[in-house]
């Protein structure tokens, strides 16, 4: 909730009267009428904004969209408050406003890469890949070295089955982030559906060399390793403890979302229909989001 003084910055002019001793009705004093200086606007809008800011980091995504929201009728000219304003909405599922605070952002700041990487993620967010790299293009076009936008790239490319390209965009938001594994991963799901299994098992290795419990590179490894008689073992201890961090991944819909390939996904089923994981997978089929039932797909 916001401070209570700062209702006063949205109602209308507040007034007051100062009665000195008795004065005749003909001579009442006029009310006055204070209105803020553009500098004191600024300020608070500012201010505010910051609050906004912290929302957000404390993922209170409805209270900072109402914040920022204030600040944007305080700074109307600022494309940083629009910004944050659809930040705020796109965190707090409000989609289509978002859009709309974003379209504003770039109208008042068209050179600002920031904001076009924020489309293209957007986009990518409702489904439109296509319109996602073209967004995110021209973005990188004013800041070819955004890690997060080179990873959003490869994401949409792979939804458009363009594996090489994903590699590629994979590749650089690696190579401009350090310590980047979610890229590293991706890398790892492109080169297994490209039949390059090795490769992809050096990725997902580094990938959890920088972070020892990520449950999606934990379980894909496990699923490459389970390709050959040496690797079994690990591999089934692997798929173990990566279902006990992220139950949902034991759903194929779940995968799919997580941009998992058709070779993958099938090679992860095999895997996971040993017998040695079935108390496994039945803790994660009870813990998981989802359901087992929404997962089956009537056969043909």
């Amino acid at each position: 909730m916001a401070p209570r003084w700062l209702a006063s910055l949205t109602a209308a002019p507040f007034t007051f009267s100062v009665a000195l001793g008795a004065v005749p009705p003909a001579f009442a004093l006029v009310p006055y009428a204070y209105v803020p200086q553009s500098t004191e606007l600024e300020a608070a809008g500012l201010g505010i904004a910051q609050a906004a800011s912290r929302l957000l980091r404390l993922g209170q995504a409805e209270d900072a969209a109402r914040l920022a929201a204030l600040t944007v009728q305080l700074l109307p000219a600022d494309p940083r408050g629009w910004v944050l304003l659809a930040e705020a909405q796109l965190r707090s599922n409000q989609s289509k406003k978002a859009s709309a605070s974003l379209a504003r952002a770039k109208q008042l700041d068209p050179r600002n890469a920031g904001i076009w990487f924020a489309e293209g993620s957007l986009a990518l967010r409702d489904g439109q890949p296509q319109q996602a790299v073209g967004l995110l293009e021209q973005g990188l076009r004013l800041d070819g070295r955004n890690a997060g936008a080179h990873f959003d790239l490869g994401n949409a490319q792979l939804l458009l089955d363009n594996p090489q390209g994903a590699l590629q965009a994979f590749e650089r938001a690696s190579g401009l982030r350090k310590g980047f594994w979610e890229a590293i991963n991706n890398q790892g799901l492109v080169l297994y559906e490209l039949g390059r299994r090795g490769e992809a098992i050096d990725r997902w290795r580094q990938a959890l060399q920088i972070n020892a419990k990520a449950a999606e590179p934990m379980l894909a490894l496990a699923v490459a390793l389970a390709a050959t008689p040496p690797g079994q073992s690990e591999a089934r201890q692997l798929a173990s403890e990566a279902l006990a961090i992220e139950p949902n991944y034991v759903l194929d819909a779940y995968q799919k979302e997580q941009l998992w390939g058709p070779r993958l996904r099938a090679s992860a089923k095999t895997l996971l229909s040993h017998p040695d994981l079935k108390a496994a997978v039945d803790r994660a089929n009870a813990n998981a989001s989802g359901s087992m039932e929404t997962e089956e797909e009537p056969s043909t």
